[in-house]
């Protein structure tokens, strides 16, 4: 129900984003989080197990809004110097709420049967908070002048976020994106799926999202318990070890964060999926071979921590940023919604059939994540510039030229795209 409500989520949450606004829905999408709290909260009072799974489906809704239009806010009120640490946030946060609920979820705090409604009611915390601090901060500047209209606005929340000195630098850069854009709407998923002029960067942003959920992440978490309990850690001990997952997640979201301004988009996420398929045939080697020495499970166990590693190095937080940054203004949303849609749909995907594959292949169903994780390598490097310090319209040009030599191409209902890189 959760995996529903959020791809629920990501097929209102671009269309929400145009009409409220990027700041108005995720406040909006509060809502959910409020109600499916209260749900979840009551369900065991009043012993109608319904309203758990209606407060799943509603925490869905909410989870899947709000990666669609969190990433997309970011990324349009950041500098573009800093756009990919801006972005880089999402990924810190989701992994700092995946290690809190671990943490949350042991037995010393909350993790008693007793307490699991208090648990699940505790998703109102972070909708509490950002009701109290996001009313402080402005919309998208880019949304305000490009979707609305409305320079003075965009003006205004220029001098808030940048500062009254760099704020012109800024402007001028929308003042150009909205100039290429005249007289192009917001666009709609099947407009977009339909513009040649696009089909580069949505067949990318598709192949990443759907790579993302099934690159072997969840295939790794589902043979952590096994291969802890082989190396010899005592049963009611593993919940600590899990912890120890959600903080090595954690932190290399961090260290993306601090890097990708200085290594760049395609360094990190190329470099995140090849250690990926390295520790794809390492792990495959330790389990089949896991009874042959004492060394081995802990050899599986650092596969496991290895894996996790490099998976939050790349692929864990810049595939988002890279959506966010290979569409202009009005192609955007719908970006989101389509990426979404696929991210989610993998997810579903892969939770139905990873059983299967686990029973079919056993050990060797890493095997066929070493496969996605290499053709993904491959594609990054033939197919996706570096987008570091970019605009989003010299993104757009450098992904619709012809050997780096076309400086003008068309955004849908044949807008020029005007190039501002010199060549």
């Amino acid at each position: 129900m959760f995996t529903l409500g959020g791809f629920i989520g990501v097929t209102i949450g671009g269309t929400l984003s145009v009409k409220l606004g990027r700041k108005g829905t995720l406040l909006t999408n509060n809502i959910f989080a409020l109600l499916a709290a209260l749900l979840m909260g009551l369900s065991y009072p009043t012993g109608w197990f319904e309203l758990l799974i209606v407060g799943r489906l509603l925490t869905g809704i909410n989870a899947g809004i709000a990666i669609c239009v969190q990433p997309l806010y970011l990324g349009e009120i950041a500098p573009t110097a800093f756009r990919g640490a801006m972005g880089m946030g999402t990924s810190i946060f989701i992994t700092g709420g995946i290690l809190t609920g671990q943490v949350v979820g042991l037995k010393e705090l909350l993790g008693r049967e007793e307490y699991w409604p208090i648990l699940l009611s505790t998703t109102c915390i972070p909708a509490i908070l950002q009701l109290l601090i996001l009313p402080w901060f402005p919309e998208s500047p880019r949304y305000l002048l490009i979707d609305k209209g409305d320079s003075e606005g965009c003006k205004k929340a220029l001098k808030q976020l940048h500062g009254v000195a760099d704020c012109d630098g800024e402007r001028e850069d929308i003042e150009k994106e909205k100039n290429n854009l005249v007289g192009v709407q917001a666009r709609k998923p099947w407009q977009l799926l339909s513009d040649g002029s696009v089909r580069g960067q949505l067949i990318t942003i598709i192949l990443l999202n759907a790579a993302q959920q099934l690159n072997g992440i969840n295939a790794i978490y589902f043979y952590a318990d096994y291969v802890f309990k082989q190396s010899g850690i005592p049963v009611d001990k593993i919940p600590y070890v899990t912890v120890g997952t959600g903080a090595c997640e954690c932190i290399t979201a961090l260290t993306c964060g601090m890097l990708i301004e200085c290594l760049g988009r395609k360094v990190l996420i190329t470099g995140g999926y090849t250690l990926m398929s390295i520790c794809c045939v390492l792990f495959t080697i330790t389990l089949s071979y896991q009874n042959a020495s004492p060394v081995v499970p802990y050899l599986s166990m650092a596969c496991v921590f290895a894996f996790i590693l490099s998976f939050g190095l790349g692929p864990g937080g810049v595939t988002n940023i890279l959506t966010t940054e290979l569409f202009t203004q009005t192609s955007r949303p719908a970006a989101y919604m389509i990426a979404g849609s696929v991210n989610w749909f993998s997810f579903f995907f892969i939770g139905l059939l990873f059983p299967f594959i686990v029973i079919g292949l056993q050990q060797y169903c890493f095997l066929v994540f070493l496969v996605i994780c290499s053709l993904v390598v491959v594609y990054i490097c033939l197919v996706v510039p570096e987008t570091k310090n970019k605009t989003f319209l010299e993104i757009q040009n450098e992904f619709q030229s012809s050997n780096g030599s076309k400086v003008s191409s068309t955004d849908g209902a044949g807008t020029t795209l005007l190039s501002t890189t010199s060549i």
